[in-house]
């Protein structure tokens, strides 16, 4: 069962992989503000779970072709999250130490989702589900 320590410490990671993010892009050093574009690959990473999850009765143990795209969704936008700084260091949009910090942030980040989805996602008594 999660409690509220599970909570704070999902939003300490995400507090510390934003501030990552953040650092790219602010610092003096790099100043471009293109590694933002990544709040759109955070917020749609969950959607595709979140979707199948609502759809797909889980009363058996098969495999689901639902839940395979769902997954097959999310982990491409993840590679996709994690390719874009990559490609704008190479196109020299930012530097390789913004692109450094952006993937730290990148690593925080889903790490926190999906410390999200194991923490709340059984169907126990304190689910997000009921939120």
């Amino acid at each position: 069962m999660a409690g509220i320590k599970a909570l704070i410490s999902l939003s300490f990671g995400g507090a510390i992989g934003l501030m990552f993010l953040m650092l790219g892009c602010a610092l003096p050093v790099y100043d471009k503000y293109w590694p933002l574009f990544l709040l759109f690959f955070y917020i749609l990473c969950p959607i595709p779970y979140c979707i199948s999850r609502r759809v797909v009765d889980d009363t058996d143990s098969a495999s689901n072709a639902c839940k395979e795209l769902a997954i097959f969704l999310t982990t491409g936008i993840v590679i996709s999250a994690f390719g874009l700084p990559v490609v704008f260091a190479r196109a020299e949009v930012i530097a390789w130490g913004a692109c450094a910090l952006v993937l730290t942030g990148n690593v925080v980040i889903f790490s926190t989702i999906l410390g999200f989805f194991l923490v709340f996602g059984s169907n126990d008594d304190f689910s997000w589900q009921q939120w």
